[in-house]
Order: structure tokens, then C-alpha cells, then sequence
């Protein structure tokens, strides 16, 4: 199979592994998105995930009003680090070799992360999960995602969302919402879609790296994409 991105970064909120639950992991969800990756791996594409923490931190954040924005982006970091082991678990039950890489110290569990290190893990076919954001508050796991692409030199960021793409209102809100199939990154700006944040599309846009959002929760998408065929938006230099 041809392929049109050999190194992606894969980005996936924290919410689109609840499924229909209010809060947490539905086993089903995680398990349907690591097929999807198993999928794409199976093709030799080299991958990199960024998984956010909302299903987790916002279910406690509910009941936990008045919490220091410091602590709760800490507490972010701490659910994202819990996404990515329960992925990097049901992966390494399909026989995918993996590596959970972590912003922050926490040794016994996750390796540090190091540029170098996680550019030899993904050259050997190993699929690199990066934990807690950054490391610092302040910073959403979107700028995470789009730091750590531009480090390991991905070809591209692909966004996974429960939406087929960018459009010009919110879809799940508004039927009548047109679908943008490709924008700039100053469009994006301009028009305030809520792609990613602005950190996040600025660094993108300095080292024009193409964001693809498309519908996660459709099989076979994340193949598609990958192999270059018309699916989702593209948001790239104008």
C-alpha cells in the first residue's frame, strides 16, 4: 500500500474513551481504538500518541470546585498518564511493542522522556505513548501533541474527534454546519475554530506541520487517512 505519512502523531482526547459513560474507560472504546492503531502499525507507519485526561480530571473536577489551576493542570497530567497505561496495555495484548514515555519522573513506571530515545523507540517499530502534557501547567495536551510531533519530526498530526472534520460552527450542535475540508492555519486562527488551541496552531504553523481532524470512531478512518485518501480536514500553510 502506498502511504502518505510514514511517522504520525496521533492525538485523542481523554473524553472519546468514555464512550457513553460520564466519566473513565469504556473497555470497548480503548479496545476499537487499538485496533485502529494495530492497523496502521501493521503497515510499518511510525507512531506517536498523545492521549488527553478530561475523562478522568473533569469527573473530579466536578464534585472538587476551587481547585488551584496548578494542581488541577497536575491532576490533568496524573489522568493522561492513566489513559496511556490502559492503551499501552490492551496494545501490548495484541503482541504491539510499545513505550510509555512521561513529561514527569515517574520511573517505575513510565520512561522519561528523551527526544532521542523516543525517535529510536518509533525507528524500531515500537509504537511511543507520551504522558503527562508537558511536564508544566498551563500547557493542554494539544500543545503537547503539537511539541512533541515537531520534536520527532512526524509528518503530520492527525486528531481524532467524534466529527468527520473542521467546520464552521459546532455540528453536534448546529445541523446546518458546513464542513471545511481544508484551511489555514491563520483561517483557523481567524475564524476561532476550535481545532486546537493557539499554542498549539502557532507552533504547528512556525514549522509547517498539516493537522488532519477526522471521525475516530469510524473503522478503517485511521487507515484511510494514513494511506491518503480524502478523509476528514486539513488544516496547512496557506
Amino acid at each position: 500500500m502506498e502511504l502518505k505519512y510514514r511517522r504520525i502523531l496521533l492525538k485523542v482526547s481523554g473524553e472519546s474513551l468514555m464512550g457513553e459513560k460520564g466519566y473513565g474507560i469504556d473497555p470497548e472504546v480503548l479496545t476499537k481504538f487499538a485496533n485502529e492503531v494495530a492497523a496502521v502499525h501493521s503497515l510499518d507507519v511510525e507512531i506517536g500518541i498523545v492521549i488527553g485526561g478530561g475523562n478522568i480530571y473533569r469527573g473530579i473536577a466536578a464534585a472538587a470546585d476551587g481547585v488551584d489551576k496548578v494542581v488541577g493542570d497536575q491532576m490533568g497530567m496524573l489522568a493522561t498518564v492513566i489513559n496511556a497505561l490502559a492503551l499501552q496495555n490492551v496494545l501490548e495484548k495484541k503482541g504491539i511493542f510499545t513505550r510509555l514515555m512521561s513529561a514527569i519522573s515517574m520511573e517505575e513506571m513510565a520512561e522519561p522522556y528523551i527526544r532521542r530515545r523516543a525517535i529510536r523507540h518509533l525507528e524500531k517499530g515500537r509504537v511511543v505513548i507520551f504522558g503527562a502534557g508537558t511536564g508544566n501547567p498551563y500547557f493542554t495536551t494539544d500543545t503537547a501533541a503539537a511539541l512533541r510531533a515537531v520534536e520527532i519530526k512526524a509528518d503530520v498530526i492527525i486528531k481524532g474527534t467524534r466529527v468527520d472534520g473542521i467546520y464552521d460552527s459546532d455540528p453536534e450542535k448546529n445541523p446546518d454546519a458546513i464542513k471545511i475540508p481544508e484551511i489555514s492555519y491563520l483561517d483557523v486562527l481567524k475564524k476561532d475554530l476550535k481545532v486546537m488551541d493557539l499554542t498549539a496552531i502557532t507552533l504547528c504553523r512556525e514549522n509547517k506541520l498539516p493537522i488532519v481532524v477526522f471521525n475516530m470512531n469510524v473503522p478503517g478512518n485511521l487507515t484511510r487517512l494514513v494511506a491518503g485518501e480524502p478523509v476528514g480536514s486539513t488544516v496547512l500553510q496557506s
